[in-house]
């Protein structure tokens, strides 16, 4: 079999690379940094568990994912607007919480760790010509950012806690959270515009999860990242796949990708091992969520007021499908979605959309 070059050692670029080398493909991945997750620092990121009706952990098994990384399920966790309080207790997991970066235990570890395994030739520190690669996986588009984030992680004696706030004074059209669990813990800010304000609006956070929870914290240091966004995706260019957040694949609402780059990786591998039209596969999966994307962000960003929000979720039957409806491209979505990406392509004039 050919040797297939990857450029990219993130969640995308990995899930391709484990998939291609167990039907036996001789795989290359070039990862710019000097190990995977470099980005980050032990940070929480969630796996979230509402776009799809099925579990994710299901998902990654049917995508030959092990899960030699921790993992926690969240079953139970506060949303606020600063006045409000709303306490969900749900019946299945919301999401589960990974680490992310080069130590042992986070999911960017034991991505590596697998195809390591497999074989997977992985060259730390090196990059080569776009002309050379079959799948692109490098990661987030500079031009094409539409969300920042600042944090810092921390040890702590909490109980266990997923805390989020959906207040403009804390983060700017996004969210703030306070995420605990075994002694470790992160509080990060998440703003979708202004992002001069990250700064205040980060310190305006940490002085709130403080009063509420009373947080003592050490061996703290900072985290932070961006998100990038595009509805008029790559797919598919001159013979090389793009995946992942190199292919513009996000959440343009809440920014939770992991999901779609792990997904996106699999895709590729899959076209490729049986000589299928990915950027068809890919469409199919990804371009309608994209398009749901866009609209609930124009709705989150227009009605102003959360709290109607939240307490319209909160007192549906079943919170998770719920917020999963809005995520399939629904009826209402169709019907709004030009006025939404009109109004957005003004708002977010980097993005393509």
């Amino acid at each position: 079999m050919r040797r297939v070059t990857i450029l990219g050692a993130g969640p995308a670029g990995l899930s391709a690379a484990i998939n291609l080398a167990r039907e036996g493909f001789p795989i290359s991945v070039y990862e710019k940094n000097q190990d995977v997750g470099k980005r980050f620092k032990g940070d929480f990121q969630g796996l979230e568990n509402w776009t799809v009706n099925e579990d994710i952990l299901k998902s990654f098994k049917k995508m030959n994912i092990k899960f030699n990384f921790d993992y926690t399920p969240f079953k139970s966790f506060t949303l606020s607007d600063g006045d409000k309080f709303w306490n969900f207790h749900l019946d299945r997991p919301a999401f589960y919480l990974v680490k992310r970066g080069p130590l042992e235990g986070t999911l960017d570890h034991g991505l590596k760790e697998q195809a390591l395994d497999l074989g997977v030739d992985i060259h730390f520190g090196e990059t080569i010509p776009y002309d050379d690669v079959n799948i692109i996986a490098s990661g987030p588009i500079a031009r094409e950012i539409f969300a920042a984030a600042r944090g810092v992680v921390f040890k702590t004696d909490m109980d266990d806690v997923a805390l989020a706030l959906v207040n403009d004074h804390l983060a700017f059209k996004g969210y703030s959270y306070l995420l605990v669990t075994g002694g470790y813990g992160t509080i990060s800010t998440v703003l979708f515009h202004d992002f001069h304000l990250l700064n205040q609006c980060f310190s305006n956070t940490k002085k709130v999860f403080k009063e509420l929870t009373g947080l003592k914290s050490t061996n703290i240091y900072s985290s932070g990242g961006v998100g990038c966004f595009s509805n008029q995706n790559i797919f598919k260019r001159k013979g090389r796949l793009f995946v992942g957040e190199a292919a513009g694949i996000q959440d343009l609402l809440w920014g939770f990708g992991i999901r779609s780059a792990v997904t996106s990786g699999f895709l590729a591998a899959k076209a490729l091992i049986h000589n299928k039209d990915y950027g068809e596969m890919a469409r199919k999966e990804f371009k309608n969520k994209l398009k749901s994307s866009i609209v609930n962000r124009f709705l989150w960003e227009l009605t102003g007021d959360y709290s109607w929000i939240v307490d319209r979720v909160y007192g549906s039957s079943d919170p998770l499908n719920y917020v999963g409806a809005f995520h399939n491209f629904n009826w209402l979505q169709r019907l709004l979605y030009p006025l939404a990406r009109f109004h957005m392509k003004r708002r977010y004039d980097n993005l393509k959309l």
